[in-house]
């Protein structure tokens, strides 16, 4: 089955012929190996083999022939067998056979982009799993992000130093945006003599790890690269989610409930809550969905107007009068098409090259108040906003983050020694799998408005569709 589809007959299902037909249930996506363009590699047995805690017994290695599907839920209604196959990736962990000598490994871990819960987890796990499962004693922390290739001498790591880091906020690496510059770091990575290197960034990072592999593929050298996908929205797709994001919806809570509280307390009080979403409302969503306590929840994906039937004012409005206070969530992407810009703020980017936003939280802020002293000139009318974003993006990762870091540094390190290289790791369906880099750094991971779980917040807040009628 490596590498490759097998076709499957089922004489049940007939054309109208009534011939039986053939097809391929699955496309097996191709996940990049060393021996790919370096054919005289060698291989070595894992040194697991031997590890008196590991005692593996069958079925511990896995093989090509182990997969993730993608898709599995079926409409059985429609056309079947699928007129495009179901994509497949194989499944991450331990191969019997390595492709690096643990003794001759140089690893190199960066982190690189905003900051997220559970960073420090997924170096420190890197750093211990290399050590103690693989033997590995030549690991370097790449300080400052990309630009730390070539403008700072990288740190080393052990077990000691990186003890208790899962426990720290940050990442002790320090991080950066921007100052990508391709020559600059793969020269930097040869000179250096690193031939394994773990990125971890979001989708921006990820779309330079793209370029580094194919530039190490370019040059032909023993280097293998996998990516660790970093983003506290949860807006990378294939994947799950992200690392972080549910520490993330946690600490969301408590900024809801402060806003709650503080709404409940005053006389047509109103608490604005500003989260975590440039591009996508995930934070914003299951926050909603967990709190209870949200009246409206407005994300990047779905669009809503102030005035006029079906509006936000017009909402809010029947809200205070049946409760005397209410809640409302925005994502930090959302309405940004509505608040005005100036020429130069229309041209504004980031170091990575986004647009920059204006803050929506205090523009609605302000719109409400305006909106309040308008329509009820002669009624009391508090609106307090809360924006938690450094707070949440700064804390120590949860426990099911934590564990979830461990499994994706473990996944990487399995791949890398396995011979794998330009791959993203991390769970499809709940089972831990390997991605083409490339696949990842394309792939969106966007709130689908369409589906169940947005119908459920709508359940929840009972809040308006915002179409205009």
């Amino acid at each position: 089955m490596a590498g490759t589809s097998p076709e499957t007959t089922d004489p049940t299902l007939t054309q109208s012929s009534h011939k039986p037909f053939s097809y391929r249930p699955f496309n097996l996506q191709k996940l990049p190996h060393l021996s790919d363009y370096l054919p005289d590699v060698k291989s070595y047995t894992n040194p697991l083999e031997n590890n008196s805690y590991y005692r593996p017994t069958d079925g511990f290695y896995l093989t090509d022939a182990d997969i993730v599907l993608r898709q599995i839920i079926i409409d059985l209604s429609g056309t079947f067998p699928p007129s495009a196959p179901f994509s497949a990736y194989h499944r991450a962990g331990p191969r019997q056979q390595i492709f690096f000598d643990p003794s001759s490994v140089r690893a190199a871990i960066v982190t690189c982009g905003g900051l997220c819960p559970g960073m420090n987890t997924v170096i420190r796990e890197l750093v211990v799993g290399l050590w103690e499962m693989y033997g590995v004693r030549k690991i370097y922390g790449v300080v400052a992000g990309y630009r730390g290739f070539y403008s700072r001498e990288p740190i080393e790591l052990n077990p000691k130093l990186v003890h208790n880091w899962h426990k720290r906020g940050g990442t002790v690496l320090e991080t950066s945006r921007g100052g990508f510059n391709l020559e600059k770091i793969v020269d930097s990575i040869q000179n250096h003599c690193f031939n394994q290197l773990y990125i971890i960034g979001g989708d921006g990072t990820m779309r330079g790890a793209v370029k580094i592999f194919n530039e190490i593929h370019r040059r032909k050298l023993n280097i293998a690269v996998a990516g660790i996908p970093k983003t506290v929205d949860n807006d990378i797709g294939i994947i799950d989610k992200s690392f972080g994001f549910q520490t993330a919806v946690e600490m969301a809570q408590q900024a809801i409930n402060a806003a709650h509280v503080e709404a409940e307390s005053a006389v047509n009080g109103v608490g604005l809550v500003k989260l975590m979403g440039r591009s996508t409302g995930h934070i914003a969503l299951h926050s909603t969905l967990s709190s209870r306590d949200v009246d409206c929840c407005l994300i990047p994906e779905t669009e809503f107007f102030l005035e006029g039937k079906g509006g936000l004012f017009e909402f809010l409005e029947k809200r205070l009068k049946e409760n005397g206070h209410a809640v409302v969530v925005v994502a930090e992407g959302a309405g940004q098409d509505m608040i005005p810009r100036s020429e130069a703020q229309k041209e504004e980017r980031d170091e990575s090259g986004n647009p920059v936003f204006l803050d929506v939280g205090a523009w609605l802020k302000s719109e409400l108040k305006n909106w309040w002293s308008r329509d009820h000139p002669n009624e009391l009318f508090t609106i307090k906003l809360i924006d938690p974003t450094y707070m949440i993006r700064a804390v120590p990762a949860n426990a099911t983050d934590n564990l979830y870091c461990t499994l994706l540094a473990h996944s990487a390190i399995h791949g890398v020694m396995a011979g794998y290289t330009g791959f993203v790791c991390g769970p499809i369906n709940g089972n831990y799998a390997y991605i083409p880099l490339e696949e990842v750094a394309k792939a969106k991971n966007e709130v689908n408005v369409k589906d169940h779980k947005w119908a459920w917040v709508r359940s929840v807040t009972n809040q308006p569709d915002f179409v205009r009628r």
